[in-house]
């Protein structure tokens, strides 16, 4: 008999040397799908929007074409051809790919803009793009599993050594998406993450062709063709548990993701944390569950008791996040630097989410190792158990995001989750409660005991506790949606007046012991009836439609409470208002709540309600506006930055009538200088002419309101008074904020983009290849710096020459009032 490629060999030629170096080799291989992946997802995110339905086809075409080429690459290619150079092949393809989906989404970017619908036709159409940049590579990320299994046979010793392999794909993961969050992302852009993935693929390639070239490759008796070994009957609880695991796996991860990026800010440096602690779980799970496939005889049985541990890990997962971890006493503004705050993060998620990864992980090689057996095709097996896998956790990662959560909210999302783990379990261990089990049925084999009495009552009594667990799991604390992750400097400061989980957000109205109302979501306060935050909300809406001759078509970028919308009502010439939301929860909740702030403006028969995302929306819509104005977005919240871009800016230009302008909400609170700058000059990058107008909170600054125009920007003083002396319901709804005349709205100003081109020349230019802002933002989150950044803005400014039409009296009186409103600004900077 010819001799085989055995792991027990020890000759010097025997490949078994290698598998240390194949296991760095998917290291690798992880490495670069992490990086290509979190790159991918950003940029056709720019094309196919962000709202769940987005994200759900993004995510479910991604998995999907790596759960295909799993399955499809051992039934398509024969186990003659040398695994190595299979291999090698592969992450060549991948690179070569990688290369060209960043090269194309442009002209993808185009097709879709000229394309594109809503409905049932425009998702139809979201997935046909996400299908063209994302199967071609996937396929090939998904057979590199399959195709490196060739290498080693179906024995103990071997499935370990999968397992090996599959812990080491994840141990790769974890170092791109750190990479790629920390370093590659935030420092670069996209194409140079693309290109340091790209010499990834190619080192591993090369490294794998010389292997290839040095080792031969014995193809055991058997496995000559392509899916030639047969499945062993009795499998099917197998691949059910397996998918049901990665079903439950997924949807945990859209769940508790949910939930940390209210405990911990939803910065981008929260979800890398997030996503490669997780990895991290799935990485040593995945270690120990080869150790113990090599060691058990049983290893079914060892599947179905991670699925039951994995019910009581979901209970503890569930209880940290609602009943402890909130209320951990962190301060987060105790330290300045965002790196320390970063080390809590990582501790917090570790606590809360590591037992469950660590099942998850170890349940993928107890699952190859139960149905192996010696003969099988190594590639065919890891293939299937892969595939099924991947299929649960597409269904998972879909279900979860796109239903459950905006259906039955987090709490019930979670105790279907111990379900599926349950049901997972019982798959294998209802068999077992028959006296004997035929132990390869497909070979005739010997007969093993079952379960027995005492197991069946051990089985039954884990269930109960399940269940237990299950009906006490604690609902999400209503503080954590309204406050996030400032909850613990938060407590007991207002009263709850609703709560409620969206489809895409989470929601919130408390209010205060005085009677101001804030509108929460998604931990932070959007929209509220303070008077600084009145102030801006009317004048983001008044700004706009007074600077504008005649504002007859208006859109409104983000619902919030409705209140900056609700000013367009007042304005006799507004035809149409369009409010652009991505949470369908909100509008309902703004009417509710916020009828009297935002006179009833949803009710009113000129506005029409767009559920998308603002930069999809205007990707996609051919309308145009004589105004848009954006509502309070925070810009350290990930993909916020989306919105801050010089592309969208240029887009909102495109979008504008004649003599149209723009306006945008720029927060100097949880914030630092370098953030503001970015915001700034990024607009007046697209808005050369723009002007600034500020909102301060006694006297020092909190925020303010940038102003672009289609065109060269004259402001008529006496005209503007006597619009608001003819629109008794505008000027009323500006004294309400404390502005009584035209003169002390125009006191606001604190500067134009010829002023702060000195300020401004070392700014960074926040582009949709580097979304510069995002990552910037992130680490200024718990700044405390807004009296300074606009004191120091406001000793650039100077006023305008050309700006202001009217009298030498009216001119001189505006000076001087802007100057003495400035200088209580300064003041109040140092004090």
């Amino acid at each position: 008999m010819a001799p085989q490629n055995s792991l027990q060999e020890t000759s010097p030629s025997s490949p078994h040397r290698f598998l240390t170096l194949l296991l760095l080799l998917f290291v690798g291989s992880g490495c670069s799908a992490l990086i290509y992946e979190i790159v991918w997802f950003q940029l056709l995110q720019l094309v196919i929007g962000s709202t769940a339905v987005s994200l759900g086809v993004l995510l479910g075409t991604f998995m999907g074409g790596m759960c295909l080429g799993s399955f499809a690459l051992p039934r398509v290619i024969s186990a003659r051809r040398h695994p190595l150079r299979v291999y090698a092949l592969l992450e060549l393809g991948t690179g070569i790919i990688g290369i060209a989906v960043l090269y194309v989404m442009p002209y993808v970017d185009r097709f879709y803009a000229a394309s594109a619908g809503h409905g049932f036709s425009g998702i139809l159409l979201r997935g046909a793009v996400c299908a063209t940049c994302l199967l071609p590579p996937t396929l090939l990320m998904g057979a590199t599993l399959p195709a490196i299994a060739r290498w080693v046979e179906t024995t103990p010793q071997g499935v370990s050594w999968l397992g090996l392999f599959y812990g080491g794909n994840i141990a790769g993961a974890v170092c791109g998406c750190l990479l790629a969050g920390f370093y590659l992302l935030r420092v670069h852009d996209v194409a140079t993450a693309t290109y340091v993935a790209v010499a990834i693929n190619c080192t591993v390639a090369l490294i794998g062709l010389v292997l290839a070239v040095i080792t031969p490759h014995r193809v055991p008796a058997g496995n000559d063709t392509p899916g030639s070994a047969a499945r062993a009957r009795g499998s099917w609880p197998v691949y059910l548990a397996i998918a049901l695991s990665g079903m439950s796996a997924l949807g945990a991860e859209v769940i508790w993701t949910r939930l940390l990026s209210l405990m911990l800010g939803a910065t981008v440096y929260t979800f890398s944390i997030i996503l490669a602690v997780f990895l991290v779980g799935l990485g040593i799970g995945s270690s120990i569950g080869a150790f113990l496939s090599r060691g058990t005889v049983r290893p079914w049985i060892a599947l179905g008791c991670c699925q039951m541990l994995l019910a009581g890990a979901t209970a503890w997962t569930a209880y940290m996040l609602a009943d402890s971890l909130p209320y951990w006493p962190i301060n987060p503004w105790l330290s300045t630097s965002p790196w320390f705050d970063f080390q809590l993060d990582l501790v917090r998620c570790a606590w809360a989410i590591f037992p469950a990864t660590c099942l998850w992980g170890a349940s993928f090689p107890l699952a190859i190792a139960a149905i192996a057996s010696r003969g099988k095709d190594p590639g065919r097996l890891v293939g299937s158990v892969y595939a099924a896998n991947t299929v649960g956790a597409i269904l998972g990662a879909v279900g979860f995001s796109m239903i459950l959560i905006g259906w039955i909210g987090t709490q019930q999302s979670q105790r279907i989750l111990m379900g599926l783990s349950v049901t997972a379990a019982l798959c294998m261990f209802v068999p077992l409660l028959r006296p004997f089990r035929n132990r390869d049925a497909s070979k005739g084999a010997s007969m093993e005991p079952g379960l027995g009495i005492v197991g069946a009552v051990a089985l039954a009594a884990a269930m109960g506790l399940a269940a237990l667990a299950a009906w006490n799991m604690p609902p999400v604390p209503w503080e954590l949606v309204a406050y996030g992750h400032t909850l613990p400097s938060r407590m007991g400061l207002s009263k709850m007046l609703y709560v409620g989980e969206g489809l895409n957000s989470s929601v919130a109205v408390s209010q205060m012991p005085n009677g101001v109302r804030n509108f929460h979501v998604s931990g932070k306060v959007e929209a509220s009836s303070e008077p600084q935050d009145m102030r801006l909300q009317r004048m983001l809406g008044h700004i706009s439609a007074l600077l504008h001759p005649r504002p007859r078509s208006v859109l409104v970028v983000g619902c919030g409470a409705g209140i900056t919308a609700g000013t367009f009502v007042l304005h006799p010439d507004v035809e149409r208002i369009v409010i652009c939301e991505i949470e369908p929860l909100i509008p309902p909740i703004a009417a509710k709540y916020f009828s009297k702030e935002n006179y009833n403006v949803l009710d009113d028969p000129r506005v029409e309600v767009v559920y998308d995302d603002a930069r999809h929306y205007i990707l996609t819509t051919k309308d145009t506006f004589d105004v848009i104005t954006s509502d309070p977005i925070h810009p350290w919240v990930k993909g916020s930055a989306m919105l801050y871009s010089k592309e969208y800016f240029e887009l909102c230009k495109q979008h504008l009538n004649p003599g149209g302008v723009i306006t945008q909400w720029v927060p100097l609170y949880e914030s630092d200088i370098e953030v503001v700058k970015c915001e700034i000059k990024t607009f007046f990058e697209v808005f050369p002419g723009g002007t600034i107008w500020g909102n301060d909170e006694n006297g020092g600054g909190y925020d303010v309101v940038l102003f672009g125009q289609a065109g060269a920007t004259k402001i008529d003083i006496e005209q503007l008074q006597h619009r608001l002396d003819r629109d008794k319901r505008v000027m009323a709804s500006l004294a309400e904020v404390g502005f009584y005349s035209a003169m002390e709205l125009l006191a606001t100003y604190a500067g134009q983009a010829p002023d702060l081109q000195s300020w401004l020349a070392d700014a960074e230019i926040n582009r949709d290849l580097n979304l510069r802002l995002q990552y910037l933002a992130g680490m200024g989150l718990n700044a405390d710096q807004g009296k300074v950044i606009y004191a120091v803005m406001l000793t650039y400014c100077e006023f305008p020459k050309d700006l202001f039409i009217g009298s030498t009296l009216q001119k001189v009186a505006l000076k001087f009032v802007i100057q003495k409103r400035n200088q209580s600004a300064l003041s109040r900077a140092t004090q």
